[in-house]
Formats: structure tokens, C-alpha cells, sequence
């Protein structure tokens, strides 16, 4: 870890050889094909148009890397240093596509323009430290290349992903998004939420104590976010459904239903029962009426009847809570 912060170990790049120079280039072409590959395979099941473009990107990668080690062999002979990104201070460096998963198309783009662009900025540098001609024509003539890759992208995404396909595909992300973390997460919210009220408020006006109506409130949401988040990532494992990884939506599920019942359940940490009631009261509005916003921006639910139904279904719990308490 230090030797990345601090460049312990690593080489300047003012330090490098020419030959070593062509060795970084030859290496980074290859991470780059390979990344692109890596797109390729990643948005294939979902973008398949995308997936074409990359793999060609990657076909480009690879003559680059071809025209460079040609050079190389005629310059240096066959063995070529191992020299990589890592090797070299102020390098920059590539993300592996693990960590980019899941792989969101416009992400994917937003990543290959970096790269095109890092990569013209390391030929421009590199050529400047080059004496032979043969080898800073080569330089340039890639640095260009990389230049034009933002055109040759444009046609390349002209070719496999016109206006139709580009917008398919958007709609394809939204949904995959919507049923991976939208729907789990607004489930957990409004169980969270609303399930939660009738204990928390029979607590409270039963007791009248707020760290015992905490306590109550705590365990319920907490108990109900682990068993909530348990039951989504186990009734379906996504794959016929296509409704994404269970453990993301178990995730978002757990989470945001523990978060539902906290909301309601923190402001019992003020010791005065009124402030602590009132406090708590005008949180379930923001959170009842949280629910609704989300139902019509994701799942296009008229506004007034989402309100409707979440604010008249939360209020009848609250009265069922409160009427408890009193009993």
C-alpha cells in the first residue's frame, strides 16, 4: 500500500530507456485490449451491440500492439522487458473491470473515453523522449490514433448501437436498476416503515418511557431488516427473473427496511416523551411521503394514489399503534 501512495519501488518515467519506453507501450496495449474485452463479455448478455463495438476496440488494441512490437524486435531483438503500469511512478492506472461491475453502459463509455484519452497523453510524452526517428514517427502516429479513437468510437457506436439500440439499451439499464435496488429497496422501506409503527407507538404511550420505546423500536427494526434482507436474497436467485444478484437485493431490501423503522425509532433517544413523540411523528410524514415520491419516480404510480394509499395505510397502523398503547 505505502509503495503505491509513496512510489516506493517504482521507476520515473524520465528514467526509462527508449526500449523500455516501447515495453510500457507494448504492455499497456495489451491491458487495454483486454480490458475492452472484458466489456465485451460483460455487456454481452445485456448489450449485445455494445459488446460488438468494445470487442472491435479491442481488435484496434491489438494492431497497435502488433505495430509496436514489430518495432521493438527490429530496434531491440526479440526479448522484450517486462515493464508495466504499476512499474512506474505517476503511471496511470487502469481499474480492474471487477471493481466497474456491474457493468452500467454509460459507465462502460464514460471509462473508454479515459482511456483513449490517458493513452494519447502517454504517446505524446513518450515520443518527446525518443531519438530515433523510426520510433517517434511510430509514437506519434499512435498518439493521433488514440486522438481519432473518440471518432472511431462514434462510428463504431454509429455501426452496432444507433439511436434505436442506444435507447433500448438505456431502458434496459433502468430496468435492471429499477428491479436490483429500486424494488427490493422500496419494499424494505415501506415494511420498515410502516410495519414498525405499531410497536414503536404502543410502546411509547404504554410506557411512556422513550430509551425503553428505543429499545423497541430498535430491535423491531433491526430484526425486521435482517429477516427482510434474508427472504429477498433467498426466494430468487435472479436468474430466470433477471431481476439482478440476490445479494445486492437483499442488500438494498435489509437495509432500507432497518433504515424504514430507525427513522421512527431514533427521536426516543430525547428523554422528553412529547418531543421525542412529535419528533417521530413528523418523520414517519417525510418517510410515508418519501414512499410515494419513489413509487411514482420509479414505478410510475400516480402520485395522489401513491400517497393516498401509503399515507392512509401508514395511518391506520400509527392509530393501531397508538390505540394499543392506550389500551
Amino acid at each position: 500500500m505505502l509503495s503505491r501512495v509513496f512510489g516506493f519501488g517504482r521507476r520515473s518515467f524520465s528514467s526509462l530507456s527508449e526500449q523500455e519506453i516501447l515495453a510500457l507501450a507494448i504492455s499497456s496495449e495489451e491491458d487495454d485490449a483486454r480490458i475492452y474485452r472484458s466489456y465485451a463479455e460483460g455487456l454481452q448478455q445485456s448489450y449485445p451491440h455494445s459488446a460488438s463495438m468494445f470487442e472491435e476496440m479491442a481488435a484496434e488494441e491489438d494492431k497497435h500492439r502488433g505495430m509496436l512490437i514489430e518495432l521493438h524486435r527490429a530496434r531491440f531483438g526479440e526479448h522484450i522487458p517486462l515493464i508495466r503500469r504499476e512499474h512506474v511512478k505517476g503511471y496511470y492506472e487502469r481499474k480492474p473491470d471487477w471493481l466497474v461491475r456491474p457493468l452500467g453502459i454509460e459507465k462502460v463509455r464514460h471509462q473508454a473515453e479515459d482511456m483513449e484519452r490517458q493513452a494519447q497523453l502517454f504517446y505524446i510524452e513518450a515520443a518527446k523522449r525518443t531519438s530515433d526517428a523510426s520510433t517517434r514517427k511510430l509514437l506519434g502516429d499512435l498518439a493521433a490514433a488514440e486522438q481519432n479513437h473518440e471518432d472511431l468510437a462514434r462510428k463504431l457506436e454509429q455501426k452496432y448501437v444507433p439511436g434505436d439500440v442506444r435507447e433500448e439499451e438505456a431502458a434496459t439499464e433502468r430496468r435492471q436498476f429499477i428491479l436490483t435496488y429500486v424494488q427490493p429497496g422500496l419494499a424494505g422501506l415501506m415494511d420498515g416503515s410502516v410495519s414498525t409503527l405499531a410497536p414503536i407507538f404502543a410502546a411509547a404511550f404504554a410506557t411512556h418511557d422513550t430509551w425503553q420505546t428505543f429499545l423497541v423500536g430498535l430491535s423491531a427494526s433491526i430484526g425486521a431488516g435482517i429477516s427482510m434482507g434474508f427472504t429477498e436474497a433467498a426466494h430468487d436467485d435472479g436468474k430466470l427473473s433477471g431481476r439482478g444478484s440476490p445479494l445486492k437485493r437483499g442488500l438494498a431490501n435489509g437495509i432500507m427496511t432497518a433504515l424504514g423503522g430507525l427513522g421512527h425509532a431514533l427521536p426516543y433517544l430525547i428523554t422528553d416523551f412529547w418531543t421525542a413523540t412529535s419528533v417521530a411523528a413528523v418523520v414517519v410524514f417525510f418517510e410515508l411521503w418519501a414512499i410515494a415520491f419513489i413509487q411514482n419516480r420509479y414505478m410510475e404510480t400516480p402520485f395522489l394514489r401513491a400517497a393516498f394509499q401509503v399515507v392512509l395505510g401508514g395511518a391506520l397502523v400509527f392509530a393501531a399503534g397508538v390505540l394499543i398503547g392506550n389500551a
